[in-house]
């Protein structure tokens, strides 16, 4: 099954070629100078856009005495993760036969007990099952299968999903269950379903003989030990493992290079919604480690991502023996860095190198130098720069949660809290509490890093009562909105800038990215007699607004606010910015809002929240699937298909919440996967699903509520009379206009096209 959202690298929005022939004289310079200094004894490197080589060159030798050339067969180590076994594993979700949110010990039975039996095989992917990195050579003396057994035996390093450990243990695993699920062994699978239909004629797993051995790099200063795999653990399992094994050539390569870019056409293995799910960002450990399956994004082995190539639209991977690959889909620009570093001895870093060559390729190509982290400056790290300089000599309380951070990690509360001529002397948390965790009301408690007292602004008051805000100067705002109107956090701001209006307290509102972007505007606005805590002012359903243009609007529209009002911007932020081009780091701001893909969806399929459906609370993917026990998902998967959404791709899936609606009961329904965000239109293709459900299912959709989140009466009696749902968006362009002309005054950022 594929994820929902991979809208942050699903479609490569391809760059124009430039109208020069790139010089990659730089980088090659770079890499002959490696060869000089003994870094390394050669390669083999490989640019390219999309399915078009840019650029070929070999270097140095590939053994002692013997040239490089450009048909050189290297051993690819661990680039055997994502160029055979996770492209394998998304092989089978494709064909039905797996998915990723299966348990591993359903497929491999020995894996059990001590918490593996909750690890799935997205886990094992990401490498967050908790299994350690590597075991003892002894555990392979017996053979193959005595050295599986033996892993499946060991204790967990850390409990599933908790952790991001690299493991080579999880990657044998994985290549088990290819074996398991598509009943032939591994090498057979990957050439039959991957390599072949890409046309990688030289890539497999050793032993190598005849031509193939002639050309292949030596992986010893002696030149010895070509043509078997390095790795003791997979020449251990016979050559054939998961995590180590393959081999292949520069031009093999490009191929998959192209695949990764979105440019291999009808000769990819994967559709549109696999090579979507395989490429998708998962953000892990608060933002400090990004990867998607079996694909590094940003981590500490990342040092072919360089300065240049953008944090979280681009990814790759690296090999112990030397090789790298590194993809930027947003430009469709690619390179390949082919070494056999093990010939010198001791083998230095290969860390410099790549970066060098990764900035050298990203310039000659015209790669953008941004989104360097931190790119942009929230309104907290402006207030920084500035030394606090407009808050001191004021008593201050503060409106945050977890997602109030400076660029260097601090907690805006700690920041504020040790200022030099600031006051903060209490804190005010918003739904979800402090941390972003809890569900329900939230209480009153403290901080234990400072002592300051927390109220609750979703207990028993929704806004600061007149006694919370006694003795305060200004009230400063700072948490991370999605851009969605019913996200509550907005309506805090109201409500709080009302109060303090009335408590003649300013409002100082530090602002942040709209990770949507600034652009999207769509929906019917609220009803004027259906304003709720979900839905506080008239606001379309996408309002393309950050918090701090949204406070402007509610100080001077519908009645007013009369609260002195300051928003401390941004800087260097842009209307058409997408979350991961701001270099902000993501935190969670709230527990089912778990990485920025899904704030892409959440104006979709939060819609059908008010219905009786489960939009996957309870699952670990929430908003990404939604289904019911009385929906048939086959069904309603090719009615979704037929209805053509754009930017979406739909797949039959069942899930068991262990939460919410449906609670340990069997659901059918949908994952949705985005396929290209920036043609979606989100709150149409939610009222499109819900129509579908209608029809298809009737009485058993219950959508006496189903318009608790859109809030108009008008679309909501149109969408259910309708013959046909396409006519329904149309109703609100109107008042989407209107607003827009009405918002106009209030923004504050500038649109970069």
């Amino acid at each position: 099954m594929f994820a929902a959202i991979a809208a942050l690298t699903l479609a490569v929005q391809s760059a124009p070629a430039p109208d020069f022939a790139p010089d990659f004289s730089e980088a090659c310079g770079t890499i002959d100078a490696a060869i000089g200094s003994g870094t390394i004894p050669g390669a083999v490197f490989l640019v390219g856009r999309g399915a078009e080589v840019l650029h070929r060159s070999a270097h140095g030798e590939r053994a002692p005495g013997v040239p490089m050339t450009l048909d050189t067969v290297f051993d690819l180590a661990s680039l055997t993760k994502s160029v055979a076994t996770s492209s394998s594993i998304m092989a089978l979700v494709q064909e039905g036969k797996l998915r990723l949110t299966d348990r591993v010990s359903s497929i491999v039975p020995a894996f059990t007990g001590g918490g593996k039996d909750e690890v799935t095989v997205e886990q094992l992917l990401l490498h967050t099952g908790g299994l350690s990195p590597v075991n003892h050579l002894d555990d392979y003396a017996d053979g193959p299968s005595a050295a599986v057994a033996r892993i499946c035996a060991r204790e967990l390093s850390s409990p599933p999903g908790e952790k991001f450990i690299y493991s080579d243990l999880g990657y044998i695993l994985l290549g088990e269950i290819v074996e398991a699920v598509a009943g032939e062994p591994l090498e057979d699978f990957c050439a039959r379903q991957v390599h072949g239909p890409l046309g990688m004629v030289e890539t497999s797993y050793g032993p190598l003989d005849g031509d193939r051995l002639d050309r292949c790099a030596a992986t010893s200063p002696d030149g010895t030990g070509r043509g078997v795999v390095h790795d003791p653990r997979a020449r251990a399992l016979g050559g054939v493992a998961g995590h180590a094994g393959v081999f292949s050539t520069a031009a093999d390569l490009s191929r998959f290079c192209g695949m990764l870019a979105g440019a291999a056409g009808e000769g990819s293995p994967l559709e549109p919604g696999a090579l979507a799910e395989l490429v998708r960002p998962r953000i892990l450990e608060d933002g400090a480690v990004a990867r998607a399956l079996g694909i590094d994004v940003a981590s500490a082995y990342d040092s072919p991502r360089g300065s240049r190539f953008p944090r979280y639209a681009s990814l790759g991977h690296t090999g112990f023996t030397g090789p790298c690959y590194w993809v930027d889909r947003s430009s469709g620009v690619w390179y390949l860095l082919l070494v056999s570093r093990l010939q010198v001895d001791p083998g230095p870093s290969m860390s410099p190198l790549r970066r060098a060559v990764a900035d050298a390729v990203a310039a000659a190509a015209g790669v953008d130098a941004a989104p360097r982290a931190p790119h942009v400056r929230t309104g907290v790290d402006v207030l920084v720069d500035e030394d606090f300089a407009r808050l001191k000599g004021r008593r201050l309380a503060l409106i945050t949660n977890v997602t109030g951070r400076c660029r260097d990690g601090r907690r805006t509360i700690d920041a504020l809290h040790s200022a030099e001529g600031v006051e903060l002397v209490r804190l005010f948390s918003p739904e979800h509490g402090l941390f972003a965790k809890l569900e329900g009301d939230v209480g009153d408690g403290r901080d234990e890093a400072t002592g300051l007292p927390v109220f609750s602004l979703y207990g028993a008051t929704r806004r600061p009562t007149a006694e919370m805000l006694a003795g305060i100067d200004a009230v400063v705002f700072d948490i991370q909105d999605i851009g969605v109107r019913y996200y509550t956090y907005i309506s805090t701001l109201g409500l709080a800038m009302e109060a303090c209006g009335e408590a003649g307290v300013s409002v100082v509102v530090l602002d942040r990215p709209n990770p949507i972007t600034g652009r999207r505007v769509e929906g019917p606005i609220i009803d004027p007699d259906r304003q709720s805590f979900i839905g506080w002012r008239p606001l379309p359903v996408t309002h393309g607004m950050t918090v701090g243009e949204l406070a402007r609007m509610f100080q001077a529209e519908w009645g007013g606010i009369q609260c002195d009002l300051e928003v401390v911007p941004m800087a260097g932020w842009t209307r058409d910015m997408w979350w991961e081009q701001t270099g902000v780091r993501w935190i969670n701001p709230s527990p089912n809002m778990r990485n920025p893909d899904q704030t892409v969806l959440y104006p979709c399929t939060g819609l059908l929240e008010g219905a009786n459906l489960s939009v996957g609370r309870g699952t670990d993917e929430p908003f990404e699937l939604f289904g019911a026990p009385w929906i048939d998902g086959p069904r309603l998967c090719d009615a979704l298909r037929a209805a053509a959404l754009p930017g979406l791709e739909f797949t039959p899936i069942e899930f068991t919440p262990d939460a919410s609606k449906f609670k340990d009961e069997l659901c059918q329904g949908v994952h949705v996967t985005v396929t290209d965000r920036d043609a979606l239109r989100p709150v149409a293709s939610g009222l499109a699903i819900m129509w579908s459900l209608d029809r298809l299912f009737g009485r058993a959709f219950e959508a006496a509520d189903g318009d608790a989140r859109l809030r108009s009466a008008s679309t909501w009696e149109a969408l259910l009379r309708a013959p046909d749902w396409r006519s329904v968006p149309g109703s609100w362009a109107a008042e989407v206009e209107a607003f827009r002309r009405l918002r106009r005054p209030y923004l504050i950022y500038p649109d970069a096209r």
